[in-house]
């Protein structure tokens, strides 16, 4: 039987170019997702494909969905936490809720998935399992009015790092992948708050952002899949503790 792997937030974006490629890559794969009907789109463009409601920011919801699908496929060897959120503005105005909520979405939940993964299925604990966090150049170098994300994803780095070489023994690796701007609906979304928060057009905040991209273009969601299919394949075997951008060098360390 093919391994499994299980990626949350994988109805659109990122996450869902990691379940075509991670599919095609020959893995057995199953989605999350919090909205039903995107979770029926996914579901239906990617066959073969397994999907399941859920939200990882609720922690007895996380162990219960991790438990049934051990009991409905069989043990997890691949798991891309992917499910996030952005978030952000300029600090004085940020309301304890929002940093809440990102943290909790965007870290808190990294944490949730894992550990039930390694309770419900403590196989993944081997040379062939590959835990591969999404996490952000933000979390690296910081992000100008996305306090809460930046913050957040510099906690999947080092939470990224101190998992890896805690389980090292085992042979499981654990990986981040730190995209920089890629096309996405959030990106989208984010291009609008800046554009209000500024005062000015989408079109001129993409030109600014772009600016600063040394390849002059966004990354694309398959080009941050592409790295996370390599990270759970056996040629990557002797990677961990690593977080790996792909930002068309916006991200220089």
């Amino acid at each position: 039987m093919s391994a499994l792997a299980l990626v949350t937030g994988g109805t659109s974006g990122i996450g869902y170019s990691c379940a075509q490629q991670l599919r095609d890559a020959g893995y057995r794969v199953v989605v999350t997702g919090r909205n039903q009907d995107k979770l029926d789109r996914a579901i239906e463009a990617l066959p073969g494909v397994s999907g399941y409601n859920n939200d990882v920011c609720d922690r007895a919801a996380v162990r219960t969905l991790i438990s049934k699908v051990v009991s409905d496929h069989g043990p997890i060897n691949v798991l891309i936490n992917n499910a996030g959120r952005g978030g952000g503005g300029p600090i004085a105005t940020i309301t304890d809720e929002l940093w809440l909520d990102v943290i909790e979405t965007d870290l808190n939940s990294v944490f949730w998935v894992t550990r039930a993964v390694m309770t419900e299925s403590p196989t993944i604990q081997s040379s062939d399992g590959r835990i591969i966090n999404i996490a952000s150049t933000g979390g690296k170098q910081g992000v100008p009015y996305g306090t809460p994300y930046s913050a957040a994803k510099a906690g999947v780095i080092g939470f990224t790092k101190a998992l890896a070489k805690e389980v090292a023994p085992t042979g499981l690796t654990v990986n981040a992948v730190c995209p920089g701007y890629v096309e996405t609906e959030m990106a989208a979304s984010i291009r609008q708050a800046y554009a209000t928060m500024r005062n000015v057009s989408e079109e001129q905040v993409l030109n600014d952002f772009e600016s600063k991209i040394p390849l002059g273009r966004y990354s694309s969601p398959d080009e941050v899949a592409a790295m996370v299919a390599y990270l759970a394949s056996p040629s990557a075997a002797s990677v961990t503790a690593q977080a790996l951008n792909v930002c068309g060098g916006l991200g220089i360390y």
